[in-house]
């Protein structure tokens, strides 16, 4: 019997889930179709990917290198049906595209239409996952493209890197309070400063532009989401930068007060990337530029101390 593409996708499933089940429901499969496919495997193999526990798997010796094989043949095999399909210059199946969780709900209501109108001939497929997250699914080829906010490291594959706009930091404070602005981050209380959780690259953007030291960022809140911040915020609970992207959905509540920041206001750039070793390089560049002209329209609203206009 020869060894399937299908196959050897299961099974990075598995090594990547830790879990029939959670592989399973990542595949769109059934659980026991995915487990035949594997066992299957496993005796064309005559040796086990994988030790089962109570608890989920974890990858054999053997699997461990079937696995890095199995990766570059997918690959492989998805560079070539890529190849085909660029003859005709536009993917055939749908684009696959990542956002950052501190981007997706707030951008995506805006550009998805754009792209749906502007370029009537694609389709998307659509995630949400942190930065190392997406970065890893270009790399194994889980994704086509992602919009993030940082530069992407030089270690990995080669990436496209087009910049799309600059995305202004505001500070969001309690209405309650009395804060005037524009306001200084060197102002304010480090101990009051709000933070997501570790592995968001809004955190990281926030206590450098905050200058927090590894000491003073480890006793701070750190949440999931900014939802969850804003909420904390208008309690009276502390204090949180947000994205100018953000504020639409953000700071609806009454019961929180927007301020711009001073000259030295921190932001970022968001981006758009995608492997350089690609042949829809020139469809991509146009998800940017569709991307680029639909400048969300929090960007252009006025913050005047409690007010947006």
């Amino acid at each position: 019997m020869t060894i399937s593409l299908k196959q050897m996708r299961y099974a990075l499933a598995v090594a990547k889930a830790g879990h029939f089940g959670r592989a399973a429901d990542a595949c769109a499969v059934s659980q026991p179709a995915l487990s035949q496919q594997i066992l299957a495997l496993e005796q064309i193999c005559g040796a086990a990917l994988f030790d089962r526990h109570k608890n989920g798997v974890r990858t054999t010796p053997f699997g461990r290198e079937f696995l890095a094989l199995a990766q570059e043949a997918i690959k492989s095999a998805e560079a070539v049906d890529a190849f085909a399909q660029a003859q005709q210059g536009l993917p055939r199946r749908a684009v696959r595209f990542g956002l950052i969780p501190t981007v997706a709900p707030y951008l995506l209501p805006e550009i998805f239409p754009a792209l749906t109108r502007g370029l009537p001939e694609l389709r998307f497929t659509v995630s949400e996952s942190r930065t190392e997250a997406l970065l890893a699914g270009l790399e194994d080829g889980g994704l086509d493209i992602a919009l993030i906010a940082t530069e992407p490291p030089h270690h990995g594959p080669r990436l496209c890197v087009a910049p799309l706009f600059d995305d202004p930091f505001v500070l969001a404070t309690p209405r309650s309070e009395a804060t005037t602005g524009p306001v200084s981050l060197g102002e304010l209380a480090p101990e009051r400063i709000l933070l997501l959780d570790e592995g968001h690259c809004f955190r990281d953007q926030t206590i450098a532009a905050c200058q927090l030291d590894g000491e003073r960022s480890a006793r701070t809140f750190a949440a999931t989401s900014l939802s969850t911040i804003v909420e904390f915020v208008a309690n009276g609970q502390g204090v949180t930068l947000l994205p100018r992207i953000a504020l639409r959905k953000e700071a609806s509540d009454p019961r929180i007060a927007v301020h711009m920041l001073d000259e030295n206001a921190p932001g970022r750039r968001l981006r758009l990337v995608w492997r350089e070793a690609t042949p829809f390089a020139s469809t991509f560049n146009q998800i940017a530029d569709v991307i680029r002209g639909t400048r969300p329209a929090a960007l252009t609203e006025t913050v005047i101390g409690e007010h947006r206009q």
